[in-house]
């Protein structure tokens, strides 16, 4: 699994490591029940302090995308669901950006949500 960060994105390092395996999960290029690379070798080959590549992996798990366990490492989420998850994750990513750049509150969004469901 290649992965690039950019030391000038606003974005934090972390963040910007779990959008590359949210990503690599969302089309397809790591599967349910592949590990990924331990924390430490992808720490090593990125530069980046052991941390931070444990406080990506710990946003995925929290979105459900993996799952963390000691000595078996960080492994995707098993069954069919963690690629449209993964997919629908970088979706509200996408909205939670553009709604800050409009200044839309956190009610205001949710309430845009609400209302994009109730026209179904």
């Amino acid at each position: 699994m290649l992965l690039r960060l950019d030391p000038a994105s606003p974005l934090p390092l972390g963040d910007q490591i779990a959008a590359a395996v949210r990503g690599a999960i969302a089309d397809g290029s790591i599967g349910p029940g592949e590990r990924l690379p331990a924390a430490r070798a992808l720490a090593d080959s990125l530069a980046v302090n052991v941390h931070t590549v444990l406080r990506g992996y710990q946003r995925l798990r929290e979105e459900g995308l993996i799952e963390l366990r000691r000595g078996r490492g960080a492994v995707v989420t098993a069954g069919d669901t963690a690629p449209g998850r993964a997919r629908l994750m970088e979706g509200v990513r996408r909205l939670v950006t553009e709604s800050r750049a409009l200044g839309l509150s956190e009610e205001q969004v949710v309430a845009l949500v609400r209302t994009g469901l109730a026209d179904r």
